[in-house]
């Protein structure tokens, strides 16, 4: 399932960065993507590095940070997911989390740095 959805933050919507959230757990996936969106980022969400490579192939969509889950069922996990973006999106910030804490802990070091580009 990918979604993607905006809160009403003081920063214009030009100017929060848009975080592609990758993680195959729901309640983890959906609970870090509301707590970013609370700090003012877009937020994208994929259930799959298989979902995450296909929004980030789409090019009306743009992403500046990708917080993912380093393993994933399938084929290719997060580090998969971060070679995918070395060869193809190679400026694009990839950050990959081994933990529901490090995850944690890495969305809260997004939400201290602040939405803006």
């Amino acid at each position: 399932m990918i979604s993607q959805s905006n809160t009403n933050h003081p920063v214009s919507s030009e100017q929060r960065q848009t975080i592609l959230v990758v993680d195959d757990e729901v309640i983890i996936r959906t609970a870090i993507s509301e707590y970013l969106r609370d700090c003012g980022y877009k937020v994208i969400e994929a259930a799959s590095v298989d979902e995450a490579v296909l929004v980030l192939q789409q090019a009306e969509i743009t992403v500046h940070i990708v917080l993912s889950d380093v393993e994933m069922p399938g084929a290719r996990d997060g580090f998969a997911l971060a070679q995918w973006v070395r060869e193809h999106r190679p400026t694009l910030q990839v950050i990959l989390a081994g933990s529901a804490a490090r995850a944690t802990k890495a969305a809260g070091e997004l939400c201290n740095s602040g939405p803006m580009l």
